[in-house]
């Protein structure tokens, strides 16, 4: 019988799973894969306060994320350093400052994610975030596209892009902090990448990859927290190992040839 904590971490899960995958679509197909990794390093100092300062971590993780953002992308647009440089120098900082400032009690919850303790207001507040990216980042995904076509197409159609770029990384940010407290900072950059890649092996559309990037991110959440509680292990883990198995899985189609 599934006990009421975990059903909250399954309602958190879907909902930041489902956010987290579809704004990795994008991420993918703007070549932003290792970045999206490498990001997630960053929260790891304001965890490390938070948690020296008994607050909410995801408080200190989104301050620290929202702040690397404009830091990425104000330097990208004032140097001609490219992003993946920019997000390098940026997340191997915030990771040696993350593990130097966080207790040692706490590290290992901020590595690979705890989400154990979920509660009511919490499971609220996750799901209505990830909601709010969801939705946000479908209403711009067509100046998303047209910047990843060519970024001058887009200025051309009146696209702000330095906005709308600037607008994806804070969203990015805020689906990092959601999901590092279910797979932990060093794991969630593969909930963001590694279920998108999946769908990008089977898709035949944009739409369908969408939608294939946003099934395959719920289904390896949900059978990773129930391999979690069964097994025992860390869910940050099970779930990156589902996801993982997931995008194997996808390359059946290449030698079964199936369309």
């Amino acid at each position: 019988m599934l006990d009421f904590v975990f059903i909250l971490s399954l309602i958190t899960g879907i909902f930041v799973a489902s956010a987290a995958s579809y704004l990795g679509s994008f991420m993918v197909l703007r070549r932003m894969a290792l970045v999206g990794d490498a990001f997630t390093h960053i929260a790891l100092p304001g965890m490390g306060i938070a948690f020296l300062l008994q607050a909410n971590p995801f408080v200190g993780a989104f301050v620290f994320l929202a702040f690397g953002a404009f830091a990425i992308w104000f330097l990208e647009h004032k140097t001609k350093i490219y992003t993946e440089a920019l997000v390098g120098v940026i997340f191997t900082l915030g990771l040696a400052l993350g593990i130097l400032i966080t207790p040692e009690p706490e590290l290992f919850e901020a590595l690979f994610g705890n989400i154990s303790e979920a509660t009511i207001l919490g499971t609220i507040i996750s799901a209505g975030l990830a909601l709010a990216v969801l939705i946000l980042i479908f209403r711009i995904s067509r100046q998303v596209m047209m910047g990843i076509i060519s970024e001058d197409f887009a200025k051309a159609n009146g696209v702000k892009i330095e906005m709308i770029n600037l607008f994806f990384l804070i969203m990015v940010a805020v689906i990092t902090a959601l999901g590092i407290k279910i797979v932990g900072a060093l794991l969630m950059g593969a909930l963001v990448i590694i279920p998108p890649a999946a769908a990008k092996n089977l898709s035949r559309s944009l739409n369908e990859y969408g939608v294939l990037s946003v099934v395959f991110g719920v289904a390896s959440v949900v059978l990773g927290l129930f391999a979690s509680k069964i097994f025992g292990f860390p869910s940050g883990p099970m779930v990156v190992l589902t996801s993982a198995l997931i995008f194997f899985l996808s390359f059946l189609r290449f030698f079964f040839r199936i369309r």
